[in-house]
């Protein structure tokens, strides 16, 4: 049941990411302060998108400075910090949240200066917001940031806090907010991106509890989000690449690998250092051969795995080459996780002994974050266990244990310990 009601989790990774909002008509005092804020906020949300997050906030704070009266330079630089933790702990790939393991108990905590200034940012635009609706209660632009800024509480909360239920409590706040916005403005397309959203995760809860909700007014339907969040990604102004973004989580779910790929590709064309988007097409790319396999398409399938082999080759070059020393400015690509999720798809590919030492090379790499670390260990005694080294993996499950404890890391190891992985 967790599971169903926390998959807003896994897709509101970008939701926030959709407060770049609409033209901005209020408070400017002329063409020129309109058109330097936009620049600004396209400037800020590419370097975003890039991961380069301090780049990212000279930008949001040059707004916060020429517009102080405006919510959205206290917001995209709310979104910029939430984007960076969840960088840092490698929890920006979407298939993350779709597994029983990540609400599961761990050890690993928050840094209190990233909540402290995290909830002073939103506090600050949340604020603005509410002076500009207090003025006129019809304000569509101050009603999609009081909601924008409600998602983003929630995508905090969810993701980086893992307290759940005032997560989904600030996601339906959000979702009103814009439904508010759209009755105000029709036009007002980019609030469609929450509202398709959260038609989708209705509509995708599992009968019994889908009738429970309508009982209580709540209604949703899969198609009809799907629809929603692809009209967003052809037609929303600023929030375009924000529904593409999100409708890769939702492709996958619905099996669509070849629809994942292409948006994926798409958007890493478009962000060429965003490594996040190439690990989603190699992912959606180890589906796709699976799926070719599964219907006895054997040489689709190698193609689908050389593809997604090459993908992750191209990431570990610079690393391999010895050119670690770029900056975090620079979105140096995070190696551990790439090294990890290429475990993953030589895990599914059946070959053992390259995925083992891509695992081992995950928890190895130098300033590796730990919970990765975990997780690396964890995976590799099991890769070990499928090619029948019960040795080497017992070894690693006891490495397992005396490391913090990520998601259901230990459960995992103490019960490998009395019998071997199986898939």
């Amino acid at each position: 049941m967790k599971k169903y009601m926390l998959f807003v989790i896994s897709v509101a990774l970008v939701l926030s990411s959709s407060m770049r909002g609409q033209e901005i008509k209020a408070t400017l005092e002329s063409e020129s302060d309109r058109a330097h804020l936009d620049e600004l906020r396209r400037e800020g949300f590419n370097k975003l998108y890039n991961l380069e997050y301090e780049e990212a906030r000279k930008h949001f704070r040059e707004m916060a400075r020429l517009f102080p009266a405006h919510p959205a330079g206290a917001q995209f630089l709310a979104t910029s910090l939430w984007l960076q933790t969840l960088g840092d702990s490698r929890r920006l790939q979407t298939s993350l949240y779709n597994s029983d393991a990540f609400y599961e108990e761990t050890d690993d905590k928050v840094d209190p200066r990233v909540v402290n200034q995290f909830r002073e940012w939103t506090r600050q635009a949340k604020t603005l917001a509410d002076v500009r609706l207090r003025q006129n209660p019809k304000d569509a632009e101050a009603l999609y940031f009081s909601g924008a800024i409600d998602g983003l509480k929630a995508a905090f909360a969810g993701s980086v806090e893992r307290s759940f239920i005032p997560a989904l409590r600030a996601g339906a706040r959000a979702v009103d907010r814009h439904r508010e916005v759209v009755k105000v403005d029709s036009a007002y397309a980019d609030a469609e991106l929450t509202i398709g959203l959260y038609d989708y995760i209705v509509g995708d809860l599992p009968l019994p509890v889908k009738l429970l909700a309508s009982v209580g007014g709540v209604r949703g339907s899969k198609r009809r989000g799907l629809q929603t969040l692809e009209r967003v990604a052809k037609e929303g102004r600023w929030a375009g690449d924000d529904a593409r973004t999100i409708l890769i989580a939702l492709y996958k779910r619905e099996g669509r690998w070849t629809d994942a790929l292409n948006v994926s590709s798409e958007l890493s064309a478009k962000y060429e250092r965003n490594y996040i988007f190439k690990l989603e097409a190699a992912d959606a790319l180890t589906s796709l051969a699976a799926s070719e396999r599964k219907a006895n398409n054997r040489e689709a399938a190698t193609k689908h795995e050389a593809e997604a082999f090459t993908i992750f080759e191209r990431l570990l070059g610079r690393e391999r080459a010895g050119r670690e020393s770029a900056s975090r400015t620079s979105a140096r690509p995070a190696f551990d996780l790439i090294h990890f999720r290429y475990g993953e798809v030589l895990l599914a590919a059946n070959q053992f002994a390259r995925a083992a030492k891509e695992f081992k090379a995950a928890a190895n790499v130098s300033g590796a974050e730990a919970g990765l670390a975990t997780m690396a260990h964890l995976r590799r005694a099991q890769t070990l266990d499928l090619a029948g080294d019960r040795g080497e993996a017992i070894a690693a499950y006891k490495t397992v244990l005396t490391r913090p404890n990520i998601y259901d890391a230990h459960k995992q190891a103490a019960r490998r310990l009395q019998e071997p992985f199986r898939r």
